[in-house]
């Protein structure tokens, strides 16, 4: 059984495979999905898994070189924008590099979502908790 904190065998698999400027998105429990897209469907119920514990976890395995959010979050869940903004920095500050945030408006970001590798489905009810992170390298 794997000892580090993700657990679940197709996201470590999804993670592993990721290359350098690939992509993975964590989105809340409505962000429409393309049936052409992998699906990790985390959600149970409300809130569970939250959209903050599953970028905390999936954030311990990826190496974020950037990532992109939704202008449309700063106004529709600004406590949530502000807890991601600090998240970011927090680290940016344990991988030793400056995470580019950028924004798009929300019919942009769900293109580039259905770009991923995968998408990870919480389920998270707070509006626009999306993000797309995109895997650097340590080196």
């Amino acid at each position: 059984m794997k000892k580090i904190a993700l657990l679940n065998g197709k996201l470590s698999y999804e993670i592993a495979c990721l290359g350098h400027g690939d992509s993975l998105t964590i989105c809340d429990a409505g962000l429409p999905i393309s049936k052409d897209t992998t699906r990790i469907d985390l959600a149970l119920t409300a809130g569970v898994p939250s959209f903050l514990q599953t970028l905390e976890t999936v954030g311990s395995e990826v190496y974020i070189e950037r990532v992109v959010l939704a202008v449309e979050i700063k106004t529709q869940s600004p406590a949530l924008y502000t807890t991601i903004i600090e998240w970011l920095e927090n680290m940016s500050i344990k991988q030793g590099n400056k995470i580019q945030i950028d924004h798009v408006l929300h019919d942009n970001f769900k293109k580039l979502a259905n770009q991923s590798k995968a998408i990870i489905r919480t389920g998270e009810f707070t509006p626009f908790a999306n993000i797309i992170l995109y895997s650097g390298v340590p080196f």
